[in-house]
């Protein structure tokens, strides 16, 4: 199987090779959330936020370092604007004393002269719902796809579609457990919109090769040939969608700030690899698998290919 690949058409080539490399990505992704995990937020952790604003312009750094003169604990500070900040504290650090303390202090000083906008206590128990009820939301939209591909595609193509689903999922928890940002319930909700993004996808180029299949059932071409075909007819079309998808998604990542910033993250990788799957995996997969145009064959009874013969 390696040699028929390596010395195929330079395409089949390039998305083998890809594939490949999808491989190593996705073990790399797996290894990296077993041994570093997700950093979750507060949507599932729980603990205190609390906002607040600055009578003048202050560096984050500065801010931080003070506060973390009058603070005990863990937290995680954010700047929503020139004045506007947002501090986080895990549960084990969200005690009253610490909030008391820090607070006081960045109210009083007169150079910062914070005033507090609000303070709010989200429980871990909260944050189990929700972690649950947005895992059952990802498992059911996955069903929900998996049984459309069933129903739409050759079980050869369907896999390459769901495979290359789970591809794309699995690298970009991967890079927010590699770069330990933030996981909450924007970003959980960007998956869900990565789902249907990476289906899409796969679906126009596996449309696409279902289509050449079936006019080449004389099996003049190979399926390795008509697969690169289906690619290069549906690849402008690829190739412009995400990318003013992604122009979209940048301008959210650059403009929006940090409360959306997870979110577009997330989604802008999601669009990367599931553009790069839908040609590497969803479209590759099913020639390993041993699609042909005989697989879109119309089969006849003796009786009426008896009927088709006659003069």
């Amino acid at each position: 199987m390696l040699n028929y690949f390596l010395k195929g058409e330079k395409g089949t080539r390039l998305r083998f090779i890809g594939m490949l490399l999808s491989a190593m990505l996705v073990l790399l992704s797996v290894f990296t959330l077993t041994q570093k995990g997700l950093n979750f937020g507060l949507d599932f952790t729980g603990g205190y936020l609390t906002e607040f604003t600055t009578s003048q312009s202050v560096e984050l750094k500065e801010l931080q370092s003070f506060i973390d003169k009058n603070h005990n604990g863990e937290f995680e500070l954010t700047a929503q604007g020139n004045s506007h900040f947002q501090l986080r504290e895990a549960p084990s650090a969200s005690t009253t004393a610490n909030s008391l303390d820090w607070q006081s202090a960045v109210t009083q000083n007169d150079d910062i002269n914070a005033q507090v906008l609000s303070s709010a206590y989200i429980g871990s128990q909260v944050g189990d719902e929700l972690f649950d009820q947005g895992c059952l939301a990802m498992f059911a939209a996955m069903i929900a796809v998996m049984i459309y591909l069933a129903v739409r595609f050759e079980w050869r193509l369907a896999v390459g579609s769901v495979v290359a689903l789970v591809h794309d999922l699995i690298l970009v928890l991967g890079l927010f457990s590699l770069l330990q940002i933030e996981f909450n319930l924007t970003v959980l909700a960007s998956l869900l919109a990565i789902i249907g993004y990476s289906l899409n996808d796969s679906i126009i180029v596996g449309d696409r090769v279902r289509e050449l299949l079936r006019v080449q059932s004389n099996n003049i071409l190979s399926p390795a040939t008509i697969i690169n075909n289906a690619i290069k007819s549906t690849l402008t079309r690829t190739l412009i969608t995400s990318g003013t998808t992604l122009a979209t998604v940048a301008s959210v990542w650059l403009l929006a700030g940090a409360p959306l910033q997870g979110f577009a993250i997330a989604l802008f990788t999601g669009i990367v690899v599931g553009t790069f799957s839908s040609i590497c995996i969803a479209a590759t997969l099913p020639e390993l698998l041993g699609l042909s145009a005989k697989n879109y064959e119309v089969k006849v009874d003796a009786h009426t290919q008896t009927l088709l013969d006659m003069p």
